[in-house]
C-alpha cells in the first residue's frame, strides 16, 4: 500500500501545472483607444516561458511570459486612426482578439465624487444626451476596489459615446474629452479610476507617504485608525444615527422644511476607502504602465475637514503627481480641479485650495480654477460643462501647443508694499485683469494680524489693495473663505484663484 502510494505521489509530482489561458490585460478590450505618437505597453498573462506574439496596425512583437507568467511588449509609436482595427495576441494556446480599437488621445481621470459624477446628473442632460452621438469619445471605467497590497489585475469595460450611454460617462471627464474631440479631431479615451468620498491619502502609495517628513506623522496615524476601526461599533453607532435621522426628516416634513442629510455609513465608506493607499494599490497600480497622455484630478473635499489635516494637501498631492510620474516613468501632465466655492465651516476648504494652488510649481501641471461656478448648498455642482472645458483650455494651450488660449485664471506672482498699500502683480491675465464693478474679495491686515476688507483697484496686470486704518499692511489675501464674494477675472473670463501672501502667524 506504501509503494503504491509512493508511486501515485511520483505520478502526481510529475504531472504537469494546469495550463494558463492567454489573456491581456483588462484594460486592452474591445472599443478601446491606443495613445498616439508614444510607445504603447501591451501586457498581460500566459503560461510561464510561453511565446507570445502581438500584432496590431501592421506590426508584430514577440515576447516571452516571464517565470510568474506576464508578459508584455512595446507597440513603436502609432498615428492617430479612427478607422475601427483589431489587436491580437497570440500564442500556442490560441489567441485574444480586442476589436474596434481606435488610437487617439487617452486621459486618465482620478478623484472623489466630483470625478465620478456623470453626464446624467448634470444640468441640460436631456440636451447633452441629444447631442452625444460621438463614438469616436470612449470611456474605461475601472471597477476594482480598494486593496492593502498592490494589484496587477484590474477591472473594467470601455464604452462608447452615445446617447443610450453618455448618463454613465464621468462628467468632468466626458466635457473635458469633447472639447479635446472637437479641437483635435482625434479619438478620445478617458479611464474612469474615481471613488466618492475618498481622501487623498487613499490614493498615494503607503510607502510614498511614510517617505515624505510633512507626511509621515499622520500617515503613521491614518494606519493605526485603519487597524483600529471597530465594525460592530460603528454598525451600531450608525445604526443609532439613522433613527435619529428618520425623527428628523419627519419632525422637517412636518414643518415644511427640507429634511437633512442622510448619515454616512462608516463601515461602507471605512471598506470604500481602505487602508491608506488603498485605492491607489487598487485603482491605479494595475493601470500602469497603459500609454496615457496625462492625467486629470478631481478631489480635496474629503481634506477638508480640519485646518490641520487641510494643511497637508500641497505635500500630498505633490507626492501623489511626483510619484504617478516615476511609476509612468515620464513627467505626464497633470491638472486638477481647485474646490469651488461650497458653503462649510472652519479654514479647511480655503487651505486646501491653496495646497492646490502651490503645487502649481511642479512642472507641467494646470488648475482649472472653479470659485465662480460652484454651489453653496451642493458639494457637487451641476455645471461641470465648465469644469471639462477649463480643464480643457489648459490642456489644449499647455500640452497641445495652441495658440492664443487662456489657460488659467489670474495666479498670484509677486507682491509689494508701497505708500500704505499692497501691490499685487499675476501672471495669466490674458488681456488684462478685469472685474464687473467694484474689485470685490480683497482683505489686508497689518502685523496686529487683524485682516480688514479692503479696498482694491486694478492697475494693468496688477492689484493695488488698501485699507485706511492698515496704515503699514503686511499681508493680503484673496476669496479666503469657502464661498467668498469675489468677482477678479483675465480678459478670456476666467476666475482669478484664492491666495494669501505673508499671512500673520496667527492667521
Amino acid at each position: 500500500m506504501k509503494r503504491f502510494l509512493a508511486l501515485v505521489g511520483v505520478v502526481l509530482g510529475a504531472a504537469p501545472l494546469p495550463a494558463a489561458d492567454l489573456k491581456l490585460a483588462a484594460i486592452f478590450a474591445d472599443h478601446m483607444v491606443l495613445q498616439r505618437d508614444k510607445p504603447v505597453p501591451v501586457w498581460g498573462w500566459a503560461d510561464p516561458h510561453e511565446t507570445i506574439t502581438v500584432s496590431f496596425a501592421g506590426q508584430t512583437h514577440t515576447t516571452v511570459a516571464d517565470a510568474h507568467g506576464r508578459w508584455q511588449v512595446q507597440l513603436d509609436k502609432l498615428a492617430a486612426s479612427a478607422e475601427p482595427r483589431s489587436l491580437v495576441a497570440a500564442s500556442s494556446r490560441g489567441q485574444c482578439e480586442v476589436k474596434d480599437v481606435l488610437v487617439g488621445e487617452v486621459w486618465l481621470g482620478s478623484g472623489q465624487s466630483n470625478m465620478a459624477m456623470t453626464v446624467n446628473r448634470c444640468r441640460d442632460f436631456a440636451t447633452e444626451k441629444a447631442a452625444a452621438q460621438l463614438p469616436q469619445i470612449r470611456l474605461f471605467k475601472e471597477n476594482s476596489p480598494a486593496s492593502p497590497t498592490p494589484s496587477t489585475v484590474a477591472t473594467g469595460t470601455w464604452t462608447v459615446c452615445s446617447p443610450e450611454t453618455v448618463g454613465g460617462f464621468s462628467a468632468t471627464l466626458y466635457f473635458f474629452g469633447r472639447v479635446l474631440y472637437r479641437e483635435l479631431k482625434v479619438p478620445i479615451g478617458l479611464i474612469n479610476a474615481s471613488v466618492g468620498g475618498t481622501p487623498i491619502e487613499s490614493w498615494i502609495a503607503a510607502e510614498v507617504q511614510a517617505a515624505v517628513p510633512e507626511l509621515k506623522l499622520a500617515h503613521e496615524a491614518n494606519m493605526q485608525a485603519y487597524k483600529n476601526f471597530d465594525v460592530e461599533k460603528a454598525k451600531a453607532n450608525y445604526a443609532k444615527a439613522l433613527a435619529r435621522w428618520r425623527e428628523q426628516v419627519e419632525a422637517a416634513h412636518a414643518a415644511g422644511q427640507m429634511p437633512p442629510p442622510r448619515p454616512t455609513d462608516p463601515v461602507a465608506a471605512h471598506e470604500r476607502r481602505g487602508p491608506p493607499g488603498g485605492l491607489f494599490n487598487g485603482k491605479i497600480h494595475p493601470l500602469i504602465p497603459f500609454a496615457i497622455r496625462g492625467v486629470l484630478w478631481y478631489q480635496g473635499e474629503a481634506n477638508t475637514h480640519s485646518p490641520e489635516r487641510a494643511a497637508l494637501y500641497h505635500h500630498q498631492l505633490k507626492a501623489l503627481v511626483t510619484d504617478w510620474r516615476r511609476r509612468w516613468g515620464e513627467e505626464l501632465p497633470c491638472a486638477w480641479v481647485q474646490l469651488p466655492n461650497f458653503e462649510r465651516p472652519g479654514e479647511g476648504w480655503s487651505l486646501v485650495q491653496e495646497g492646490m494652488l502651490q503645487t502649481l510649481q511642479l512642472p507641467n501641471t494646470g488648475m482649472a480654477i472653479t470659485i465662480d461656478i460652484g454651489d453653496p448648498k451642493d458639494i457637487h455642482p451641476v455645471n461641470k460643462q465648465e469644469v471639462g472645458r477649463r480643464l480643457a483650455l489648459w490642456a489644449l494651450g499647455r500640452v497641445y501647443g495652441r495658440q492664443g488660449i487662456a489657460t488659467s485664471g489670474p495666479l498670484p506672482a509677486q507682491h509689494v508694499v508701497r505708500a500704505g498699500a499692497i501691490v499685487v502683480s499675476f501672471l495669466h491675465t490674458d488681456g488684462g485683469l478685469r472685474a464687473d464693478g467694484d474689485v470685490k474679495g480683497f482683505e489686508i491686515a497689518g502685523a496686529d494680524g487683524v485682516w480688514k476688507p479692503a479696498t482694491a483697484r486694478i492697475e494693468g496686470d496688477t492689484v493695488v489693495v488698501s485699507h485706511p486704518e492698515v496704515k503699514e499692511p503686511v499681508a493680503v489675501r484673496y476669496a479666503w473663505a469657502s464661498n467668498p464674494t469675489c468677482n477678479l477675472l483675465n480678459g478670456h473670463g476666467l476666475p482669478a484663484s484664492p491666495f494669501r501672501i505673508r499671512p500673520p502667524a496667527n492667521r
